[in-house]
């Protein structure tokens, strides 16, 4: 018997940016490439939880399509970095994207988004079955 898995590269992607960051991390260079997120599912709906501080509400961007949300934010420099040295940098860059792939019984038509304390959350419903009814059989 053979399965067939759905190739997510997407997912993909997102364990090599964490195992990047790790590397980066034992050797002392964890500079914060993406914003730390929180995935998770209750009984009614997925969660994702991004912290973007420094970002205003305006500055942030969600697209669905299909089964993968996508966050961006985009910030102007807010301060003068000429003349600076940086010799640690770990602060969120100026630009981020970042993917998130939803189950397939997420309803992907009701995303909702709340952003408050430098936090995005981002909640979708799970699709609800449709309840078994039984059908009229009529003659032609």
């Amino acid at each position: 018997m053979t399965t067939i898995v759905r190739w997510t590269p997407f997912r993909d992607l997102d364990v090599m940016e964490r195992q990047m960051r790790r590397l980066l991390g034992d050797v002392g260079l964890a500079p914060a490439l993406l914003p730390a997120a929180d995935v998770y599912e209750t009984v009614d709906e997925f969660v994702i939880e991004l912290e973007v501080p420094g970002y205003e509400e305006e500055e942030l961007g969600i697209e669905v399509s299909d089964h993968t949300v996508t966050v961006t934010g985009a910030r102007s420099e807010s301060h003068d970095e000429t003349g600076k040295a940086f010799r640690l940098r770990e602060r969120l860059e100026h630009e981020f994207a970042r993917r998130f792939e939803l189950p397939l019984d997420a309803d992907t038509a009701h995303v909702e988004a709340v952003f408050g304390k430098g936090v995005l959350t981002v909640r979708t419903p799970r699709a609800h079955a449709a309840a078994p009814h039984t059908v009229e059989i009529s003659k032609a």
